[in-house]
């Protein structure tokens, strides 16, 4: 009997700290997973914030304690770094925006020059070169002044936009630029891809990826143009044939004055700001740029996106 008895007593006493056991199991991740809730919470706010959108913060409520500490730290590093951006980004504005003063200046002075009785062929060729370096500077102002705009907060008057009538437009406009390179192009063009956005962005952004197909094209090379679109999305795409290109190299284009190899002053009419402008337009419109170095040479650049429904109608 006193067997039996403490037979009972063990099994009971088993029975009941399995239970215990998984009771606390259970309490101690429902506890913990309440307590780890904030910091999940902060850290995805966290990942989800860039530099397109750090005006964002975390702002967690609830009594002071540790985690609140936490989020505050991250907010306060934020607003610096939104400070800093934006700083950054106004001083770009203004200094391209004022320095087209002076160049302004430096190209009358060149005309007042040529234009004075029987100016010397030395002095005329100098003017010339002059000129076409004024040209030079001042499209590297504009580029400045466009790559901030649009890193700039959030974009006003947005509107539908056709990508295919924007391509369509940006080949007639180089069309002189083509022929001198005796380039093929392929127009896979359709009218009916819609976005919503900043107009003049949108067009500046569709016309650097034209001209760099241009510029960064090979004699009697090709050109191929498309557009495409789903429910939620709308793709300009523009490849070229070429050598093969190192997809390391060619993921760095987008930062300001990247080029492929070694040359660092680029081809004439280059300012080294095309795709770095591209990239920031397309950020400003939520989308996002794809750069591909095509397995049988040259590259292919695809910009994507939010497609405006129905727009067209």
């Amino acid at each position: 009997m006193h067997a039996q008895q403490d037979h009972r007593l063990l099994a009971g006493s088993l029975i009941a700290l399995v239970v215990m056991v998984g009771f606390s199991l259970l309490l101690g991740r429902i506890l913990a997973g309440r307590v780890l809730r904030p910091l999940r919470l902060i850290t995805a706010a966290t990942r989800r914030i860039s530099a397109e959108n750090l005006h964002q913060r975390l702002a967690v409520a609830g009594p002071v304690d540790e985690v609140k500490e936490l989020a505050d730290t991250v907010d306060g590093l934020l607003e610096r770094l939104e400070a800093s951006f934006v700083a950054q980004r106004r001083f770009v504005g203004n200094a391209s925006h004022e320095l087209r003063t002076p160049l302004a200046t430096m190209r009358a002075s060149l005309d007042v020059v040529v234009v004075k009785p029987e100016p010397t062929a030395q002095t005329v060729a100098l003017a010339g070169r002059l000129r076409a370096e004024l040209d030079r500077v001042d499209h590297l102002l504009d580029g400045f002044l466009i790559l901030a705009r649009a890193q700039h907060g959030t974009l006003a008057d947005r509107t539908p936009v056709s990508l295919g009538e924007l391509a369509r437009e940006a080949l007639t406009a180089r069309a002189a630029d083509i022929a001198a390179k005796a380039l093929t192009v392929n127009d896979e063009v359709r009218a009916n891809v819609w976005t919503r956005g900043n107009e003049a962005l949108l067009s500046r952004m569709v016309e650097n990826m034209v001209d760099n197909a241009i510029v960064h094209n090979q004699e009697s090379g090709w050109i191929r143009i498309s557009t495409e679109h789903t429910a939620t999305e709308a793709r300009l795409v523009v490849e070229t044939g070429g050598r093969v290109l190192d997809q390391g190299q060619v993921d760095r284009l987008t930062q300001p004055f990247e080029r492929l190899g070694a040359d660092r002053t680029g081809p004439e009419g280059s300012s080294g700001l095309g795709l770095s402008i591209v990239a920031a337009i397309i950020a400003a419109h939520s989308g996002r740029l794809a750069l591909l170095a095509r397995s049988e040479g040259g590259l292919r650049v695809a910009a994507t996106l939010p497609s405006a429904a129905g727009a067209e109608g």
